[in-house]
C-alpha cells in the first residue's frame, strides 16, 4: 500500500497512510465501487485519467487532478454519487479522497505531492 504525501518548505506532509493505485485497466474501471465509505486516510490514485465519474457510489468524495509532475490542476469537493466530472485537459491523473479531505488538508491548487510505495 501506497502513501501520499505533500512537499511543503519545512519538509513532507504525510496525507493519506493507504492510496491504492489503480494501474490497470480493471482496477481503473473498478476504482471505489463497492466500497460503503472511505476512511479519512485512504485514498485511490488513478494514474491514467482526467475525468473522474460517481456513478454507483454511494457516497460523496473529492477529487484531486494532477499534472505530470504531480502539482495540483484542480480541487472538487464532495462529488456527489451518479457524477460526472472533467474532463480536465491539464490533468494526467486524479486522487480520490473522502468528502472535505482536501479542506481538511488545506490543499489548494498549486501544491505538489507525491507517492511513496
Amino acid at each position: 500500500m501506497a502513501r501520499l504525501y505533500k512537499t511543503s518548505t519545512t519538509g513532507a506532509e504525510l496525507l493519506l497512510n493507504k492510496l491504492n493505485i489503480a494501474d490497470t485497466f480493471f482496477k481503473r474501471g473498478w476504482g471505489l465501487l463497492g466500497h460503503k465509505t472511505l476512511a479519512t486516510d485512504e485514498g485511490l490514485w488513478i494514474n491514467v485519467g482526467n475525468n473522474a465519474h460517481t456513478f454507483f457510489m454511494r457516497f460523496s468524495i473529492d477529487c484531486i487532478f494532477l499534472d505530470s509532475k504531480m502539482e495540483i490542476k484542480k480541487i472538487l469537493s464532495a462529488v456527489r454519487p451518479f457524477r460526472f466530472v472533467g474532463p480536465y485537459w491539464k490533468a494526467t491523473s486524479f486522487i480520490e479522497t473522502a468528502a472535505g479531505f482536501a479542506e481538511t488538508k488545506n490543499l489548494k491548487v498549486g501544491d505538489h505531492l507525491y507517492v511513496v510505495n
